[in-house]
């Protein structure tokens, strides 16, 4: 939280001392941090997967989103990744886990979304919005969930809208934003789940990494158009 600079004065309010024998110092800007809990509280807290319901996550291989897939997957649940590319989706089914993976790029993707979400979606943790976000609301199950974590398809481009509203009544779906840091009592219990999970090697991540202050406009740039794997890390030094 103390911006985009080399060096930061502080009174230590807001600041927590990490052990970086066991695991690598940036996990705590990924798994083990701001991106970890949210999806530890998205999950947990608002879909509250039960063992056997699927679960959609897009963005499915981001920082967030890949804490998400690897956490329903330890709930028991059927985790279905939306990511960008072929090379992606191979990562989430192959290295975390996800039970399918379906590439928004393509051209037939809410054919491909429905054959992978199987009858209808429980849970979505909704990451991008747009087209995606819309073809997940035709597959939701009765008492669906979705955790709306990010919008990232509206940033740059036009609103997601939303469909004819009959579908949230006759469905009976709980829709629910939410930011991590409103909910600083979880934190501890969140971190010290992830840190197990990390420890025992149930928990996988990949980052992006990129050299010195001056490429920080391009990376975040970057990471709003999909050219990230992972975590946008830009290291300083």
């Amino acid at each position: 939280m103390g911006g985009w600079q080399l060096y930061g004065l502080s009174d230590g309010r807001g600041l927590n001392k990490v052990d970086a024998k066991a695991i690598p110092l940036q996990a705590y800007l990924g798994p083990l941090g701001m991106p970890g809990v949210t999806a530890w509280w998205g999950l947990n807290k608002i879909i509250a997967p039960k063992a056997g319901e699927t679960v959609l996550v897009t963005a499915a291989t981001g920082a967030v989103g890949s804490v998400v897939g690897q956490l329903a997957k330890l709930a028991g649940a059927r985790a279905v990744g939306v990511a960008g590319g072929a090379e992606k989706c191979i990562y989430a089914t192959e290295t975390l886990g996800y039970d399918a993976c379906v590439d928004h790029k393509s051209a037939r993707f809410a054919e491909e979304l429905k054959a992978a979400a199987g009858p209808r979606i429980d849970g979505v943790f909704e990451n991008v919005g747009g087209e995606p976000f819309l073809q997940a609301l035709r597959r939701l199950n009765d008492f669906a969930r979705i955790a709306v974590c990010g919008l990232i398809a509206s940033y740059e481009g036009p609103t997601t809208p939303l469909p004819d509203m009959r579908i949230f009544l006759v469905r009976r779906i709980k829709i629910e934003g939410f930011i991590a840091s409103d909910h600083p009592d979880a934190w501890p219990q969140a971190l010290a789940e992830l840190a197990g999970h990390v420890a025992a090697g149930r928990l996988r991540w990949r980052e992006t990494v990129r050299q010195g202050l001056e490429s920080a406009p391009q990376a975040l740039v970057d990471l709003l158009h999909g050219g990230n794997f992972g975590k946008m890390l830009v290291k300083l030094v």
